[in-house]
């Protein structure tokens, strides 16, 4: 299941960063790279199944980092954009938004049976469950940016990306650290 939720999430990644350059869009950009990330953290999730509480901590504190990370770039994104002004095309954002919906929703639902698990495998779901979210909102933002032409509702989605990725690199890393700190039943005393 992991490696069915990775490749997809891979799928995902080059259509919407591509689709978010050609539409000079930082919510699809930021979209994009949460997709990357999840992959990412798919990845090291089939590393450590069936491993440690500690390691499996240890690739839940991985994840979470790699959330506040994807966070400070879109924030980034976002400050430079406020400079050089955006112009997305919302048409494109809509359809790649639309077909990453679809992927991301049987990525969740794939997870969501596994999510109380662990803290390795609740971070993996939430991880799914930003991107549903993430998908939903550019689809707004796109329709929105069509109905009133306020480009900047892009950067306003971005932002709000932005603060949804850092608030689940909160929580993952919150909880990874308490996991990575208790001690191993075979530890010396």
């Amino acid at each position: 299941m992991l490696w069915t939720v990775l490749v997809i999430n891979v799928v995902i990644f080059v259509g919407e960063f591509s689709a978010g350059l050609w539409a000079n869009s930082i919510a699809l950009q930021g979209d994009s790279l949460d997709s990357l990330g999840d992959a990412l953290v798919y990845a090291v999730s089939l590393l450590v199944v069936g491993r440690t509480l500690r390691l499996r901590a240890g690739a839940a504190l991985f994840k979470g980092v790699v959330q506040l990370a994807f966070a400070g770039i879109v924030l980034a994104e976002v400050l430079r954009k406020l400079v050089v002004g955006p112009s997305p095309v919302s048409m494109v954002m809509a359809v790649a938004a639309s077909l990453a919906l679809v992927a991301n929703g049987t990525c969740l639902a794939l997870l969501t049976r596994f999510r109380s698990h662990d803290i390795n495998m609740r971070s993996v779901w939430l991880c799914s469950r930003n991107d549903v979210i993430s998908n939903a909102g550019v689809l707004v933002t796109s329709a929105a940016i069509a109905a009133t032409h306020w480009l900047w509702l892009d950067l306003v989605f971005g932002g709000a990306l932005a603060i949804l990725f850092a608030r689940t690199g909160l929580q993952v890393v919150g909880a990874a650290w308490a996991d990575f700190h208790v001690p191993s039943p075979t530890a010396e005393r």
